[in-house]
């Protein structure tokens, strides 16, 4: 089952894109957006709009430069469209412009949600709010400490605007930091700000699907403290506890801090680094099969 946290791969774990649309890319020039609509519901994935990688990643962006328009018309799109409800995957952006940049192209539109237009969930994966967006993201998107200060007073006069004009306090919303402010941005308009994981669960089915389970596997390249702080693995841990299945993790690497359950693999240390690199699948086989072995030891 593709799942996903709400930062790049959402749109994917959704469905896929089934619509392209040219809008303004993070530091201007166009780009084709891929999103999804279907039966009313779209998909935006900001990271296809004003994504870091779109501009080859922090050596290439602009921090002080780089908006959040391409996804405002993104979702202006969608709501043109017939979109009743609106999910925006906002991980991977480039910018920290505090949304001002999809304001501009969605503030005609308001409001959003109920007694407005369709209803835009924000997918986060974190609770940084607001204020505090510009010191803990801004400097993996290329931001020197004095634009760093920049981006922190940009925010500051955006946060005392925001709550003139739509009587918000963003320092108290958790999650409205997520991608530069532009979740706090969307919560302006009327957004709802959501944990990432728990939608695209919510969207596939994974709590019916459990139901069913013997076992639950999950994993990622790497496994860390932030892996069970809003991301998948630690969504699929809790969830599978709950519905009282065992789950394994296999992981690329798993950092010795991490407090995991017993079923789980560190491929590397398992398989060595060249082999659990260069043959990754065969490895996770083997993992899976060790697993399963455990499983049917502890059955006995």
């Amino acid at each position: 089952m593709p799942l996903a946290d709400g930062g790049e791969g959402t749109l994917d774990a959704l469905g896929g894109g089934n619509r392209w649309s040219a809008v303004t890319g993070p530091l201007g020039a166009p780009v084709q957006a891929l999103w999804r609509l279907d039966n009313g519901t779209a998909v935006i994935e900001m990271a296809k709009a004003s994504g870091l990688d779109l501009v080859g990643g922090e050596a290439g962006n602009d921090p002080i430069a780089a908006t959040s328009r391409g996804t405002g018309e993104l979702i202006g799109e969608a709501v043109r469209a017939g979109a009743q409800r609106i999910i925006v995957a906002v991980g991977g952006s480039a910018c920290t412009d505090g949304g001002i940049g999809a304001i501009e192209v969605l503030a005609p539109l308001a409001p959003f949600g109920t007694g407005g237009r369709a209803q835009i969930i924000v997918a986060v994966d974190v609770r940084t709010t607001f204020d505090r967006a510009a010191e803990v993201f801004s400097p993996q998107k290329g931001a020197s400490p004095a634009q760093v200060e920049q981006l922190k007073a940009r925010l500051a006069t955006l946060e005392r605007q925001y709550e003139a004009q739509y009587a918000i306090h963003l320092r108290q919303v958790p999650g409205s930091g997520a991608a530069g402010g532009l979740a706090g941005a969307l919560a302006a308009l009327g957004g709802l700000i959501v944990g990432g994981f728990d939608t695209v669960a919510a969207e596939r089915g994974l709590s019916d699907a459990l139901a069913s389970a013997d076992l639950v596997i999950t994993g990622e390249g790497r496994v860390d403290a932030t892996s069970l702080e809003g991301k998948v693995v630690g969504g699929v841990l809790r969830l599978a506890a709950e519905a009282g299945v065992p789950c394994a993790v296999i992981a690329g690497q798993i950092d010795d801090a991490v407090d995991l359950p017993a079923l789980a693999v560190d491929l590397t240390d398992a398989y060595g680094r060249s082999r659990s690199w260069d043959e990754t699948p065969a490895c996770v086989a083997e993992a899976t099969r060790k697993v399963l072995s455990l499983i049917a030891t502890q059955a006995r």
